[in-house]
């Protein structure tokens, strides 16, 4: 199973990395319900339906917390 992180939107697309660093544009409509910037998106790969990853998504976010208070401190 992949996964990629909604890095921006732009227009009707989803700008989407994977873990080597490749994007992908998805339209936004093909998107999980109420998915944003920084969400972590399961890619199946038989039906290339998506999915939110929420305890992925809830890590990266943590992680990104935790590093702005170390800077901003």
């Amino acid at each position: 199973m992949k996964m990629l992180v909604i890095d921006r939107f732009e227009g009707t697309y989803a700008i989407c990395e994977d873990k080597e660093q490749k994007f992908f544009a998805i339209e936004t409509s093909e998107l999980p319900q109420g998915a944003r910037e920084g969400d972590v998106l399961n890619v199946d790969d038989a039906e290339g339906t998506l999915t939110i990853n929420a305890e992925a998504t809830a890590q990266r976010r943590s992680k990104a917390k935790k590093l702005q208070d170390k800077l901003f401190q």
